[in-house]
């Protein structure tokens, strides 16, 4: 059995939204590639201080990068 891997952040579906690529937010953020990398794929998460200058560097609300804990309700 292969368990699904839990996704926590949005950072690679934001990315693409903003058209922006893994390498342009590295350079923006001042970090390895392979670090972005990792956050897109939810291997590693980043810490609250990076997401909020992820934020920054794309221009959107932090939740935003954040996957929602909330079900939406049906009426």
């Amino acid at each position: 059995m292969v368990d699904k891997k839990k996704v926590y952040n949005r950072i690679k579906a934001v990315l693409a939204e903003k058209s922006k690529t893994n390498l342009w937010l590295a350079s923006k953020l001042n970090v390895n590639r392979t670090t972005v990398s990792k956050w897109c794929t939810n291997d590693v998460q980043p810490t609250m201080e990076t997401l909020f200058r992820i934020a920054e560097a794309l221009d959107v609300n932090v939740r935003e990068l954040l996957v929602s804990t909330k079900k939406p309700s049906v009426s």
